[in-house]
């Protein structure tokens, strides 16, 4: 086979993947998803589960506990203790989650990108003229977890939660095809814009955003799952601390965090787009 024949079969698996993953009633399975994942029956529950270790590299060996009630009890499930030890150098941001590295760089001004070549501005994604201000110039950075990952989330640092804000969208696939092919992905996506302080005072904020077949973010310190069906204010004002390494909640399958953090932090040594990671390891430390 010729290198173009190559190129046009690896495209036509593209959007073979990109067909059959977004242009679905993506709203409508989520939330059947949601529904049929919590069905604590042991019939569904384990066909649910040997189907998914079929199309997945889903370890369950890490899990606390080898039982579980439903396909959303594995999901959401802990791992035995101190499988993620975090760095606990105060310089340093670890990494919030297990995933792999996606898009990372400097803000320039308050532009970002989802690929290369797909820009999205600040104010687009987190919505409030001053907290772009905040990060105007910084540096961001973005973690994808797939499916079969540990899908709890963790404080990178110590830190102060001042606010979160729950952002209503849609629910785009976000793996590597999609971010491709949708302009303004991570802005069109539900998602919650976490708003923290270091001890130092410098602004990070960390950035869940939903996908499909999730679309619920549970936060602890709130304690409620933010998703479509949360009516009423979409803005919580906190007043909580919390130390690195500290569980702050979960994605209900699989699902990307953005930090943003200040100019004068740079990425760790051998940070790299499409590297594996795991939660507590460095990511950013200050220059």
């Amino acid at each position: 086979m010729t290198v173009k024949a190559l190129i046009a079969s690896f495209t036509q698996q593209e959007d073979l993947n990109f067909l059959l993953t977004n242009r679905i009633p993506r709203a409508g399975l989520t939330r059947f998803m949601g529904w049929f994942s919590k069905i604590e029956n042991p019939f569904v529950r384990d066909a649910s589960i040997a189907l998914w270790k079929l199309f997945s590299d889903l370890d369950l060996s890490e899990a606390r506990k080898t039982e579980f009630k439903s396909l959303h009890d594995c999901f959401t499930r802990e791992l035995k203790p101190g499988l993620r030890p975090f760095d606990m150098d105060p310089g340093i941001v670890a990494s919030p989650s297990d995933g792999i590295v996606g898009a990372h760089g400097k803000i320039a001004d308050t532009e970002l990108f989802q690929v290369k070549g797909a820009p999205y501005s600040l104010l687009d994604l987190v919505g409030d003229p001053a907290l772009v201000e905040q990060h105007r110039d910084g540096t961001f950075l973005t973690v994808r977890l797939t499916s079969s990952m540990y899908h709890r989330f963790h404080a990178p640092y110590d830190a102060h939660v001042a606010r979160v804000t729950l952002i209503h969208g849609d629910v785009w696939n976000v793996n590597p095809i999609a971010l491709k092919r949708v302009e303004r992905l991570f802005c069109k996506n539900e998602r919650a814009v976490i708003r923290t302080h270091l001890s130092s005072g410098e602004a990070v904020t960390l950035v869940p955003v939903a996908a499909i077949l999730v679309a619920s973010i549970r936060l602890h310190f709130l304690d409620m799952v933010l998703n479509s069906q949360t009516r009423g204010p979409v803005n919580f004002p906190c007043d909580v601390n919390v130390k690195k390494g500290e569980e702050l909640g979960w994605f209900e399958h699989g699902s990307t965090i953005i930090i943003l953090a200040p100019g004068d932090f740079a990425f760790c040594d051998g940070i790299a787009e499409g590297m594996r990671i795991r939660a507590g390891q460095p990511l950013l430390r200050r220059r």
